[in-house]
């Protein structure tokens, strides 16, 4: 098959994985610039434009769109949906993981477990954001932010106070969540691909920090997840929409609470605390739905019209 993947940057790990991966299953793999991407969209026949040509017909696409770049990244996968292209996960869905808040409100609304959260767009709600989920200490994040940037852990009602303010002080759009002291420091990355959970590990923050991401400074290490936690990472999949992705989990006292579902996690880490060959699997769950898709004919990729 001849896949792309949309990257930035073809010297990133997960990029450089997912190619090497790719090519030892022998599929064509080529490595796409998303922002250097340009769309036909006003014919019958839509096309992706790139290095002032059209590119050709790709069986399946990886994409890999930073958070920085979600409108335009996403348009462009939409793009290659209408070109009848699969695409693992599609713009629908990386779009709505993006939407922290949204992401949220739809993991509650189909009983997934999730630390209490509050929204408020007024100064004046801010003592009651803060009471109704549960006091200090709170965690305080911003609905932009990403790989722990813009979330700060506030011990007392009155730094919370003073935090929030600032931040709404900047039109920052914030989420205040309790801080679920009993997980330590630790959270569970659970890397789902086509609705089973390949791999997990355990991240620990390091000394002194409360977010465990490895860019963070945390450490990781294999973990066996218990059928409840399993259960809620496949599900909080499912409700997202994406067919690979990170479920982040929470160990509380109530049982597992989901923080984040990431589109586009990274591998690094989840392969070297693992060992497994999570790229492979990837492509192993795209072959399948080439096969389910009618996009392979004994083994013979159809011809596109």
């Amino acid at each position: 098959m001849r896949i792309a993947i949309l990257s930035r940057n073809e010297n990133l790990y997960s990029t450089r994985r997912l190619k090497e991966a790719g090519e030892a299953r022998g599929h064509q793999v080529d490595i796409i610039d998303t922002q250097q991407c340009y769309m036909d969209i006003t014919s019958n026949e839509p096309k992706v434009r790139y290095m002032g040509e059209n590119l050709p017909y790709y069986d399946a696409v990886i994409p890999r769109i930073g958070a920085s770049i979600t409108f335009y990244g996403t348009a462009v996968v939409r793009q290659f949906e209408m070109m009848n292209t699969f695409c693992v996960n599609d713009s629908t869905a990386i779009t709505r993981s993006r939407d922290k808040l949204s992401s949220l409100q739809l993991l509650s609304r189909e009983g997934i477990g999730l630390p209490r959260t509050g929204f408020a767009s007024k100064p004046d709600k801010i003592k009651d954001v803060i009471k109704n989920v549960g006091g200090a200490p709170v965690v305080i994040k911003l609905l932009e932010g990403t790989q722990g940037i813009g979330v700060v852990l506030a011990e007392t009602d009155k730094a919370a106070e003073s935090i929030i303010e600032a931040f709404m002080g900047l039109n920052a759009n914030i989420l205040v969540q309790e801080f679920i002291q009993e997980a330590k420091g630790a959270d569970i990355r659970c890397f789902v691909v086509g609705g089973k959970v390949i791999a997990a590990m355990k991240r620990q923050a390091g000394e002194g920090e409360f977010r465990s991401n490895l860019h963070r400074g945390g450490t990781a290490q294999l973990v066996e997840l218990t059928e409840e936690e399993n259960a809620t990472a496949v599900n909080a999949a499912k409700i997202m929409g994406l067919h690979v992705c990170g479920v982040d989990i929470l160990q509380s006292e109530r049982g597992p609470v989901v923080m984040e579902v990431n589109s586009s996690p990274g591998l690094e880490g989840i392969e070297s605390a693992t060992g497994k060959d999570v790229a492979g699997l990837i492509f192993e769950f795209i072959e399948t739905q080439a096969i389910s898709n009618n996009r392979l004919d004994n083994g013979i990729v159809k011809a596109v019209a």
